[in-house]
């Protein structure tokens, strides 16, 4: 692949020191899903669910935590707790023990039995497949509501970005935010720029199973990448 052309892109600088145009990060972002579509096809939530609350509760767990670490703990827990209505009327100091395994179990009590709480009162104790009802719970953000707009409820409404999809969205040189801004919502605009609207979900998942398998933090296995070619991290533009 050819290094850019000079000219800086529309946001008036280039992250990671990479300079290319708006279009320029568009047609790559499209080529690197593309190659994420052979490689990841059928990419998809690891969270073991079967239901929207089931979705909601393990996304909520997994915070600061693993996937595998939370799938050992929900299926004992969704045994026990079937309903909105069932989580709403925990004793938390007897779920704070039920979770404690994926850490920061006291706020994440106080966020799934908040969760629950307003879903019984406000929307019938069903999870809402709304964006601007979901950031209302306790718990959730932007990030964990997409997870279940697209992986339950199949809508496109913006990307997961979780540490693995900040990372690599900086390393393949995906968002305009420098390489230290930690915006989460930030990078998701970005990505929502460059991406094809009904790829969002798809996209978020891959990354995730990208930056899980091959582009890890310590040490990213470039010599094993798909999209090795590119990415700037990986001396494609060098």
């Amino acid at each position: 692949m050819q290094p850019p052309e000079a000219p800086m892109n529309e946001k008036g600088r280039a992250a990671g020191g990479v300079v290319e145009s708006a279009a320029q990060r568009k047609r790559r972002a499209k080529r690197i899903l593309a190659v994420f579509h052979e490689g990841y096809a059928g990419a998809d939530c690891e969270l073991l669910h079967e239901d929207p609350l089931q979705l909601l509760v393990a996304t909520i767990l997994s915070a600061q935590s693993t996937d595998q670490r939370v799938n050992r703990v929900t299926p004992g827990l969704f045994r026990k707790y079937r309903t909105a209505g069932d989580y709403a009327a925990a004793d938390p100091a007897r779920f704070e023990e039920e979770i404690r395994s994926t850490g920061f179990f006291r706020q994440k009590t106080k966020s799934i039995l908040g969760a629950a709480r307003l879903l019984v009162d406000e929307f019938g104790g069903k999870v809402p497949d709304r964006m601007e009802d979901l950031i209302r719970l306790p718990g959730v953000a932007r990030k964990t509501a997409n997870v279940i707009l697209g992986t339950w409820f199949g809508k496109n409404d913006g990307v997961v970005v979780d540490t693995h999809v900040g990372r690599l969205s900086h390393r393949l040189n995906l968002t305009w935010r420098s390489k230290n801004e930690k915006d989460a919502v930030g990078i998701e605009k970005d990505l929502m720029e460059i991406l094809p609207r009904e790829e969002w979900t798809f996209f978020g998942h891959a990354m995730i199973l990208h930056g899980r398998r091959i582009c890890q933090a310590r040490k990213p296995a470039c010599g094993e990448c798909l999209v090795a070619s590119l990415c700037p991290s990986a001396g494609a533009f060098s």
